[in-house]
This record gives C-alpha cells, sequence and structure tokens, in this order.
C-alpha cells in the first residue's frame, strides 16, 4: 500500500495522473510526457522532470497552457481548485494598494495588445510591486525573448504547483 504522497502519485492510474498534472500545466503533452517518467524516486526528481518538460514545450503548446491561467490582478472568485490556486499564487495582490492594481490592469492590457497572450509571472513570493516592475520591464522586450521569459515562468510556475501536489 503505498504510503507517501509520491507513492501514490507514482501508483496512480496512468489516466490519474495525468489529470492530477494538467492542473499543474494544461499544455497538451505535458502531463503524459510527465507520467510517461514514473516512478519518480524523489519530489525532487518530478518536480525537475515537469519543469524540464515545459522549458521544452514548443510554443504553441505554451500557448494553450496561457490560455488556462488567470490575468495577474483579476479577482478569483468562488470554491473552485483553479480559483483557489490562483489566489494562493497571487496573494502578493490582495494587499496592493489600488493604484498598483490599477497600473498592473494598465499594464496587462498594454501587455496582451503587445504579445497576444495573458503576462505570465511567478507570482508566489512576490509582492504586487514586484510583479508590476517585472512587467513594465518585460513590456520592453522583443517577441523572441519575452516567449523565452513566459516559458521560464511556466516552467516555475508548474514546478512549484507540482511541488504542491506531493505536498
Amino acid at each position: 500500500m503505498p504510503d507517501s504522497p509520491l507513492d501514490r502519485f507514482n501508483a496512480e492510474p496512468a489516466a490519474r495522473a495525468e489529470e492530477l498534472l494538467r492542473a499543474c500545466n494544461a499544455a497538451p503533452s505535458f502531463a503524459p510526457t510527465v507520467t510517461a517518467g514514473r516512478p519518480y524516486d524523489s519530489t525532487e526528481a518530478l518536480v525537475s522532470r515537469a519543469e524540464e518538460v515545459s522549458r521544452a514545450l514548443p510554443w504553441t503548446e505554451v500557448s494553450t497552457a496561457l490560455a488556462a491561467h488567470a490575468r495577474i490582478g483579476d479577482r478569483m472568485q468562488g470554491p473552485s481548485a483553479e480559483a483557489r490556486t490562483s489566489r494562493e499564487e497571487q496573494s502578493g495582490m490582495t494587499t496592493a494598494a489600488d493604484s498598483v492594481r490599477a497600473a498592473m490592469v494598465d499594464g496587462n492590457r498594454d501587455y496582451e495588445e503587445q504579445f497576444g497572450h495573458v503576462f505570465l509571472i511567478r507570482a508566489a513570493g512576490r509582492s504586487a510591486e514586484e510583479m508590476l516592475v517585472e512587467l513594465h520591464r518585460r513590456l520592453r522586450n522583443d517577441p523572441e525573448t519575452e516567449r523565452a521569459e513566459t516559458t521560464e515562468q511556466l516552467a516555475q510556475i508548474t514546478g512549484l504547483r507540482v511541488a504542491g501536489l506531493l505536498a
């Protein structure tokens, strides 16, 4: 009988493991690829593999994953797992001054007009002000540089979410 969260994850039927992983990253090939690597001998190995797979995703799949992410600063309502995860990850926005929140809304709009997708940043552990500074910095990126930064942020977020599955 599996006794640790990692043991339980390793023992899950593939379809269930993929379902759990899709909540961490919605890119189509992510969950099957990470699931195929089981069994993992440590949480760190699983998290590392999840980040590695995320960094290697083609842009079309990163775009699919981005569509599942809330805008930074959006107030997610309701009891759903997605809303709860978004609120937890963006906790730095909960105490943001109205001026910072308004600047984030304006910056998100500018970013989406410029790059065609939501601004993605690992919000966990960052204040609203730090995220706003990063948003303004990244607005100066060219599209290729921004795609690389976005993919890296997706990998970091995915790693945190996978680690959270086993917490």
